[in-house]
């Protein structure tokens, strides 16, 4: 199934990046990459494990620091920010991990308290309910609202994980691996939240993994890394109309294994 058409502004890019370049010691992980988001879209980061998928959006979030290139987030400088800026920036930025990085001895309703309290100064008990319902509405979750992370599938933490980064209302979505570890029927229960959020709160995202179905389903571009670089990128389909042999047997293990 391909995904859907989404309204995408390609004149107002909320991520550009211009050769970005990670190295960690002796290896190089990022090696020259150029890319731009655009508001609205869905942008998917594909490649195998350890190609620097996930350095890229820490890079992106400011959770790691480029040896060399230009960051601009929402016409902020990664490079040329306070902490405090920086600080502020992470506010707009959703980060929802691989693990969903819930406080296991917090019920979910105060695991999205949390970023609200913390973040949104003066926010009345009024607001931060109803915030919490809408969120967990969202996600299809609201009768888990009195349960620990314990008492959760793995489904259920994931889109537990993605309701507390939307909590705050974020412009940009950063995802990572968000269906690893998931059974068939959940993986797509993920990637369809993954395009209700882009539908109902106007995200721009960028979604690593190496899922093709997760890609196709959710992707309105894929951008494919490869050796450290953005070597192909396009529709699903475009990506994958070649016989470059770095790419084809990728293909063909999702799909015809």
């Amino acid at each position: 199934m391909n995904k859907p058409k989404a309204p995408i502004d390609h004149n107002n890019t909320v991520i550009t990046i211009k050769g970005l370049r990670k190295s960690f010691e002796d290896y190089h992980v990022l090696r020259g990459i150029d890319l731009d988001l655009y508001q609205g879209e869905n942008l998917v980061v594909l490649g195998r494990s350890g190609t620097g998928k996930s350095v890229l959006i820490k890079i992106i979030s400011g959770l790691l620091t480029a040896d060399h290139g230009s960051i601009n987030v929402l016409g902020q400088d990664i490079n040329h920010i306070t902490d405090r800026e920086l600080q502020e920036l992470r506010i707009r930025i959703g980060f929802s991990f691989q693990n969903s990085a819930l406080y296991d001895s917090m019920t979910v309703r105060k695991n999205l308290e949390f970023p609200l309290v913390r973040n949104r100064k003066g926010i009345s008990k009024k607001e931060i309910d109803e915030k919490v319902d809408e969120v967990l509405d969202a996600v299809g979750l609201i009768k888990t609202i009195n349960q620990m992370p314990s008492e959760l599938s793995g489904g259920q933490r994931k889109r537990i994980g993605i309701a507390r980064t939307l909590i705050l209302n974020p412009e940009i979505m950063l995802y990572d691996e968000p269906t690893a570890g998931l059974d068939p029927i959940t993986c797509i229960e993920i990637n369809e939240l993954i395009n209700e959020v882009q539908e109902k709160y106007k995200t721009s995202s960028i979604i690593i993994t190496h899922d093709l179905t997760c890609a196709k389903q959710t992707g309105d571009r894929i951008a494919m890394l490869l050796d450290g670089q953005f070597q192909r990128q396009g529709t699903f389909d475009e990506v994958f109309d070649t016989n470059d042999e770095r790419v084809k047997p990728f293909f063909d293990y999702n799909f015809i294994k």
